[in-house]
This record gives structure tokens, C-alpha cells and sequence, in this order.
């Protein structure tokens, strides 16, 4: 049978202002941010409904800030699940060491790890972007190619139910589009193997019974067979188990052959009282792109990056991806930021990925390394765990590394940077590449985020001169004057500031001891959205 052959239909010299390919999390979020700062976009989504099958679980609460950024933190509030935190345990489910997390509202407005069932997410996403008129979506589509051509990016692609060929040229394309990226491999974009591949088999369960197990994550540290185990939701229940030499999921087709390694948890729960959700193999990786940007063209989430998900980051990434580069985007389409303002999307996102890879594989090791001598290791050293410094920040507290120095994080002294510099020393107790806390701000229980839109903002318990506020004004920038004793201000306290520099997706710029030592760092666009 001779094979049908399609034309190619050219749009011509229509530009659009951003295509973005892969409609999972992290683009329907990308997509979501621009519109309200003004940016049409396009999803290209290769399937037409979601994925239906169950990942990502977890997130914490800095992402879940993200969520309420697009209008959809009550919602998700009601489909997810409070979580105590991690516990690390032996074979025999005694606890090694515990990090805890707060279920109540935290420093951000939410709680302090969430868990959730990613298909239930992804509608709230798919809702949120349908309900915003400058965001198209269209499904079935395969995108082909993705190349620069001089002052655009072309995109080619074929629709799945007609066989029709299309080329599209956006001046921005953000590649959403998961571990097998079209885009990461369109531009020639490698990965860089961070050395951590285990074979797991993922397996979600759901049952009406309480099997009463403490309501957190547990990783089972096992040189044989290490374990996760997570209560996702009221009925779902998700464990993890390491594959041996010779094992694949069909190894474990049915309740019956899981039976051995669900038991520990079961205590006297029966078979006939779970449904089997899925037994599926997976191939736990440690990859950083080489590059993140390729002149007009972007990557983001699991085409940028793939993490092992002992400490439930994998999702989250993306996610701050999406908040990262989305108000650049629009600051520079707008032209109230320079184009040069893009490089900083891989500089401050890359490094901070790449050391929650690294804390992952850490978490990774200590539960699967060293045989038995590591298993008498793992009793000696757990204990300790949660006093080191850089799990305590991110296992027990939930915050994330700060994002390094950029043309829009400024630690200290530097030479060629994309804001003007004054001549003033900043502390070295910096805050700036943190994130700026949701904290309650004036009177009732409004936050940060609830009355202050997605601009550059001055904090400072100190008010500026009237000379100092016409200026911030001029660039666009809002001024909040809060008292020393404020949660805003006992957070300025301590970083041993008393004023901050905080951009629209809520990171510090910069922090110092006044505000005439951090107001010049205001680019001259506060508002960042696109004019008219």
C-alpha cells in the first residue's frame, strides 16, 4: 500500500511570542506564569489527555508557592496530602534517623511536604491554562524539529490524527518535552552522566485500610533490597523497591508475587483488600544537560535534567524552572529587560539542580551502598544525619539551596554586571539567591503573595527617602516598609539586613545593611509584563 504523502504548510512570517513544547507540569505551569504577565504562548502536546498513571508524589513547599502563583493552591490543597517528613530505616523498619517536616502552615503559606497523585495535578493545570485566553493548547501533535533561524526559532511538526505537516516560528521556544526531548536533541544538546543508574520497580496500591504506618516517607536502607515506602493519599499507598540481578517488573505481575515484599507494611492487612494500581520498572538516572539555552531555544524539567527521587525533587524542578525563566521572558519581550537577562536562567537554575541531583544520589547511597558493612555503617552514621548541615537544610527545614551569583543575584563584589553596582559593601551574611518567605504582612492573615503582584519589590524596615522612592517608583519597582518585629523584618534581621532587593519570582537580588545600599540594584522595569 503506497504510503499517503502530506504537504507541509508554512505559517509564513507570523512570529508567535513563545511555543512551548510538552504540555506535563512544568509547561502548562511555564505557560500559565507568562500569561499573566501579558506573553501569549502555544502548548504543543504530542498525547491528548494526561498521562494517566501515577509519578511524581511529592512536593514541598517552596513549589507549592508556585501552585498558588497560578491560581490553583485551594484545589490542590483539597487532592493532596500533608506528609511528616523522611525517616530513614533498616531492613527491619527501625528508624535510622528522621527528618521532619511540618504539616501545618510553614513559613511559605503551605505545608511543609505535600503528597499527591501527579494525574489529579495535572488537571488542575490543564483548568488553569484553559481558564486564560492568551494560552492555546493543542494536542495530538508530534514537534519534529526545533532550529534557530536567525531572529526566531522555527518549530516542525505533524499532526498524529491527519498526518498534516506544519512549521511554525515562534521568537521563543521552551522544551518541556521530558527525558526524551525533541528539543534537547534538535539542538545537538548532550547530557552530562552524573553516575548514579538503578533499575527500581515502582508499585501503587490502593485500599480502604489503614495499614498504620507513620504518614511520611520511609526509605529502607539495605545493601540487598534497599525500599521506599509513602502514603500518597487517603486510599494510595506507593513503595519502591530496588531490582536484583535477573528481576523485571514481569517478575512481579500480580498481588500475589508482591505479597513477600509488601508484607513489613501490612502487618495484618489481606490481599483481597488491595487493588493493584500498577507494578512498573524504572531506570533511576543522575543527568544534567550540558546546556540549558540555545539561543532562542530552552530547556526545562526532565529535559534539562533527570534526578534520582529519593528526596522528591524531580517535579519540583521543572516547576522552578518554569517560575525562573517565565518573568525573564517577559521582562525581555516586554523590553524592560535586556535580552542578556536570559543567560541567567542556566547559571542560577543549573547549579542549584545539579546540587539536589547531588543530595539525591547522597540519599541514594546511604541506602543502597556497602553491602553489609554498610548496613553497620548505616546504623552508626544515621543517627547523625540530621545534624549535618546541608541535609538539615533541605530533609528536616524543606528549603533549597540558594541560587548562585547571576547578573540578578548579587553576593558580593563583581565585575561586568547586567545592574548598575554601588559603592557599597554588602554583608557576607547575604540573603541574596534565597527565597524571600510568603510571610503574613499587615493586619489578618494576607501574605506576601496575596498583595504584591509578580514585581521587582524593596523590602526594608527602614523608609526610603522621598529622592529613594520616586526612583523606585520610576523603575517600576513597589517599596514595603515593615517593622523590625514582622516576620519580614525578624527575616531581614537575619541576614543582617535591614533592606532587600526581591524579584518577581520572589528570589533575593540582593541584601544590605540600607536602602540606599541595594535600591540602584532595581532594573529599570520593575513591573517586568509587557507593555500595552
Amino acid at each position: 500500500m503506497q504510503q499517503q504523502q502530506h504537504s507541509v504548510h508554512d505559517d509564513g512570517p507570523e512570529v508567535l511570542p513563545v511555543v512551548i513544547v510538552g504540555g506535563g507540569p512544568t509547561g502548562l505551569t511555564a505557560a500559565a506564569l507568562l500569561a499573566d504577565l501579558g506573553v501569549p504562548s502555544l502548548i504543543l502536546e504530542r498525547w491528548a489527555d494526561p498521562y494517566p498513571q501515577p509519578r511524581a508524589v511529592h512536593l514541598d513547599d517552596e513549589v507549592f508557592r508556585i501552585l498558588a502563583a497560578v491560581g490553583i493552591a485551594d484545589e490542590f490543597g483539597k487532592h493532596s496530602r500533608p506528609a511528616r517528613g523522611l525517616r530513614l530505616v533498616d531492613r527491619s523498619l527501625r528508624v535510622l534517623a528522621e527528618f521532619g517536616r511540618l504539616t501545618d502552615v510553614g513559613r511559605h503559606g503551605h505545608p511543609g511536604a505535600s503528597m499527591f497523585d501527579q494525574p489529579e495535578l495535572e488537571q488542575l493545570l490543564r483548568g488553569a491554562v484553559e481558564c486564560r485566553e492568551a494560552v492555546t493548547v493543542r494536542s495530538d501533535v508530534e514537534v519534529d524539529l526545533v532550529v534557530n533561524e536567525g531572529d526566531a526559532a522555527r518549530v516542525e511538526l505533524t499532526d498524529r490524527r491527519t498526518g498534516g505537516r506544519q512549521v511554525l516560528r515562534a521568537q521563543y521556544v521552551l522544551g518541556c518535552d521530558g527525558a526524551n526531548s525533541t528539543v534537547r536533541r534538535s539542538t545537538g544538546i548532550r547530557w552530562n552522566d552524573l553516575g548514579f543508574t538503578q533499575r527500581w520497580l515502582v508499585v501503587d496500591v490502593d485500599t480502604p485500610a489503614d495499614l498504620r504506618q507513620w504518614d511520611g516517607v520511609a526509605q529502607v536502607c539495605d545493601g540487598r533490597r534497599a525500599a521506599t515506602f509513602m502514603r500518597v493519599s487517603d486510599v494510595r499507598y506507593r513503595w519502591e523497591f530496588r531490582l536484583l540481578d535477573g528481576e523485571s517488573a514481569d517478575t512481579f505481575p500480580d498481588l500475589a508475587a508482591l505479597e513477600p515484599l509488601l508484607r513489613p507494611w501490612l502487618a495484618s492487612t489481606d490481599l483481597d483488600d488491595l487493588t493493584l494500581v500498577r507494578s512498573r520498572e524504572y531506570t533511576f538516572r543522575a543527568h544534567v544537560a550540558q546546556r540549558w539555552r540555545d539561543r532562542r531555544i530552552f530547556l526545562l524539567g526532565d529535559a534539562a535534567h533527570l534526578t534520582p527521587p529519593f528526596i522528591g525533587q524531580g517535579l519540583g524542578s521543572g516547576l522552578r524552572d518554569s517560575m525562573n525563566l517565565a518573568w525573564k521572558l517577559a521582562g525581555v519581550i516586554g523590553h524592560t529587560l535586556p535580552e542578556s537577562a536570559l543567560d541567567t536562567y542556566e547559571q542560577e537554575r543549573k547549579p542549584h539542580v545539579t546540587a539536589l541531583i547531588t543530595l539525591a544520589m547522597a540519599i541514594g547511597v546511604t541506602m543502597t551502598g556497602g553491602g553489609r558493612i554498610g548496613d553497620v555503617a548505616r546504623r552508626i552514621v544515621g543517627p547523625l544525619l540530621p545534624h549535618l548541615p546541608g541535609i538539615t537544610q533541605q530533609a528536616v527545614e524543606g528549603a533549597s539551596p540558594a541560587l548562585p551569583a547571576s547578573a540578578l543575584v548579587h553576593a558580593g563584589w563583581s565585575r561586568g554586571r547586567l545592574l548598575p553596582t554601588p559603592a557599597v559593601a554588602l554583608d557576607p551574611r547575604s540573603l541574596s539567591g534565597t527565597l524571600c518567605p510568603n510571610a503574613v504582612v499587615g493586619e489578618g492573615d494576607r501574605r506576601l503573595d496575596d498583595v504584591v503582584s509578580a514585581t521587582f519589590l524593596l523590602v526594608t524596615t527602614t523608609p526610603p527617602s522621598r529622592a529613594q522612592a520616586d526612583e523606585i517608583g520610576r523603575r517600576g519597582a513597589i517599596a514595603m516598609t515593615v517593622e523590625e518585629e514582622s516576620p519580614l523584618g525578624q527575616w531581614l534581621a537575619s541576614g543582617g539586613a535591614t533592606a532587600a532587593v526581591v524579584r518577581p519570582d520572589r528570589v533575593v537580588t540582593v541584601a544590605g545593611a540600607s536602602v540606599s545600599a541595594v535600591y540602584t540594584y532595581l532594573p529599570a522595569g520593575g513591573a517586568v509584563a509587557v507593555a500595552g
